[in-house]
């Protein structure tokens, strides 16, 4: 059981405790980026997180989950042992293309959820030196600025499946990160 203090409004505490028990994979780092912060609390709810399997010679994949915050935050990065290069992306139809770029930065509105999900908003984890097996479990770092310019990281350990999971609405016919891409990059 969780004491909130009483200063807390019961909304508050109530999202508070919400996140709390929905995100048990979500933890405060402890290891903190230069210039940035440790949360005592995890910033941001994560939920449905996962990373595509990738296989032999395959240097590239995706990461997507659902986001949110009960502050107004913005994503600005994040890194993965496994992948020297780890970028924001998005995918959009430019004409008849589909194009992908990187992103500085991803507002993370308070009280919404944002998703990361093949073709849209995804995290890239790009130079893998090994394939990441479906059932294994690749630990994230994501760097979150707040809007005082505060950094706050936060790990996440996200699972490797081979497939989108039932019911994500993130499954057949999209594509495959690092096996042809089959997009541009800017």
């Amino acid at each position: 059981m969780r004491i909130v203090p009483a200063a807390l409004s019961s909304a508050c505490a109530l999202a508070l405790s919400m996140a709390l028990v929905s995100v048990p994979a979500v933890q405060a780092s402890d290891k903190v980026a230069p210039g940035a912060t440790q949360a005592a609390e995890a910033p941001v709810s994560v939920e449905g997180a996962w990373i595509r399997a990738t296989v032999k010679g395959q240097t590239a994949t995706g990461g997507f989950m659902n986001l949110q915050s009960s502050q107004a935050l913005t994503l600005v990065g994040f890194s993965a042992t496994e992948a020297p290069v780890a970028e924001l992306h998005e995918m959009k139809m430019e004409g008849d293309v589909m194009r992908m770029r990187a992103l500085k930065a991803l507002p993370l509105p308070a009280g919404q959820t944002v998703s990361l999900k093949p073709g849209g908003h995804h995290l890239m984890l790009m130079g893998l030196k090994a394939p990441l097996a479906a059932g294994t479990t690749v630990r994230l770092t994501l760097q979150l600025r707040a809007e005082d310019g505060r950094v706050l990281s936060q790990t996440v350990d996200v699972p490797v499946k081979a497939m989108a999971p039932a019911g994500s609405g993130q499954g057949a016919g999209m594509p495959h990160h690092g096996q042809g891409h089959g997009h541009m990059h800017h």
